[in-house]
């Protein structure tokens, strides 16, 4: 059940199509001296600026967002295999094989696949009941 009609905004007092935010407008008023800009922190920076040092490494060279990783668990059939995953998992974070911040992440998307069995199988004893208290009327 959709919430709001298609094509109609869900916030029609929101921002108006066509304004452009500052970003954009500081972006535009620099455009036309970025050579300028980039050639003067290039020689703050050979200068021993390390603040502009930091912007042009970081430019050159990105910060690593997220690695993957990889550790072997069991397939994920029912909620006995998620305990048995959770398992796994800290093992590997305690044998220093993951990050414990690693071991987080794959532990809650361990955690909302064991939910969802949960659900499941409450929903199916749910069903059961009201099919025999129905048979029972």
């Amino acid at each position: 059940m959709a919430r709001f009609k298609t094509g109609q905004s869900g916030n029609p007092a929101g921002r108006p199509k066509g304004i452009t935010d500052n970003r954009t407008k500081l972006r535009e008023l620099l455009q036309p001296h970025a050579e300028n800009l980039v050639n003067q922190v290039v020689v703050m920076a050979l200068g021993g600026d390390t603040m502009a040092l930091k912007i042009c490494i970081d430019r050159l060279i990105p910060p690593i967002r997220e690695d993957r990783i990889s550790i072997g668990l069991p397939k994920l059939s029912g909620a006995a295999a998620c305990v048995e995953a959770q398992g796994s998992v800290i093992a590997a974070v305690a044998a220093g094989e993951l990050l414990p911040a690693e071991g987080t992440a794959l532990s809650a998307l361990i955690e909302n696949q064991r939910r969802s069995y949960e659900t499941l199988a409450i929903e199916e004893r749910l069903r059961a009941l009201e099919d025999r208290l129905g048979a029972d009327r």
